[in-house]
């Protein structure tokens, strides 16, 4: 099979069955594998300094690529790399963990809360039912881009070794790519190299918003307010999310009891926000996979 048809499985596999929580109960998700690598390394070497954290980098993305073309290269007629990239690409996961907010939201605001905070990292105490259900809608924005169009844009790429060096990277970004002083430094070339690999997939998925919506102001807001945001890549699918729905995502939000000042994105959509809102960014994300996984069984017959 080639890398086309292997992700039209995945992608399928993925979105039928999701997580297999049964079976990470038994034996641990490949992503806490790298997650344990990670804070391994982090341990050992961490003095703060860029030349260790560029070290770091370079070992732990070596050796995923290495395991990616060991994989590759088994006699399995591409059962392996099914499953692994399935495994890897998290639309269901996704869906269902921003549904469960939307859910919760509905009961109340104190469950609500609780739903959101485990899918972003913001203060969530202080939250009203329209912070909730926008914490919601920006994490399932960004996250389509890094947990489902990221991976499957670099595995197209380079195969096996393509996604599990862009997760290594993903997951090294969220746990040492942070402007703190513990790692400022050490973490830079792990953010950096995050934002180099999400470039062109927050792009895309941002087009695949717009198409799947077929929203002239989707694509507007995308092209207006994309570069406000804070992160160079998070700004176009929550753009192309605020216009799909003629929202305000973004502005300013509680971090360690710290207010920022972030600009919001669409400035003049609706504010007053509440779980309807979450289901229909939830029903969003579903077509544009959907144009996603059209396109790519009609370049597997192409080629």
């Amino acid at each position: 099979m080639n890398n086309l048809e292997i992700l039209v499985l995945a992608l399928a596999l993925d979105a039928v069955f999701g997580e297999p929580e049964s079976l990470w109960r038994r034996i641990p998700h490949p992503v806490k594998l790298m997650g344990d690598a990670i804070k391994f390394l982090d341990a050992r070497f961490n003095n703060n300094t860029r030349a260790n954290g560029v070290g770091v980098i370079l070992v732990l993305i070596s050796g995923a690529a290495a395991l990616g073309f060991f994989i590759q290269i088994l006699p399995d007629f591409g059962l392996f790399e099914v499953l692994l990239t399935a495994v890897l690409i998290a639309q269901r996961s996704l869906t269902g963990h921003v549904s469960d907010v939307a859910e919760a939201l509905d009961q109340s605001l104190e469950k609500g809360k609780a739903a959101v905070a485990m899918i972003v990292g913001r203060d969530t105490s202080a939250m009203d039912e329209t912070a909730v259900a926008r914490g919601a809608i920006e994490s399932a924005a960004e996250n389509f881009s890094d947990g489902v169009i990221a991976p499957a844009f670099w595995f197209l790429l380079f195969g096996l070794p393509g996604i599990l060096v862009y997760k290594l990277v993903n997951t090294a970004d969220s746990m040492i790519g942070y402007k703190s002083e513990k790692y400022l430094q050490f973490g830079m070339a792990a953010a950096r190299l995050d934002d180099l690999l999400n470039l062109i997939p927050a792009r895309l998925s941002a087009l695949l918003i717009c198409a799947a919506t077929l929203s002239s102001k989707a694509w507007d807001i995308m092209q207006q307010d994309a570069n406000q945001h804070r992160s160079p890549n998070a700004g176009w699918p929550e753009s192309a999310m605020a216009g799909a729905l003629d929202i305000s995502l973004a502005g300013p939000r509680s971090y360690d009891g710290k207010l920022s000042e972030d600009l919001y994105v669409n400035h003049y959509g609706r504010r007053v926000l509440n779980a309807a809102d979450i289901r229909g960014a939830v029903s969003i994300l579903w077509r544009a996979w959907a144009v996603f996984g059209l396109s790519i069984i009609v370049l597997a017959f192409i080629f």
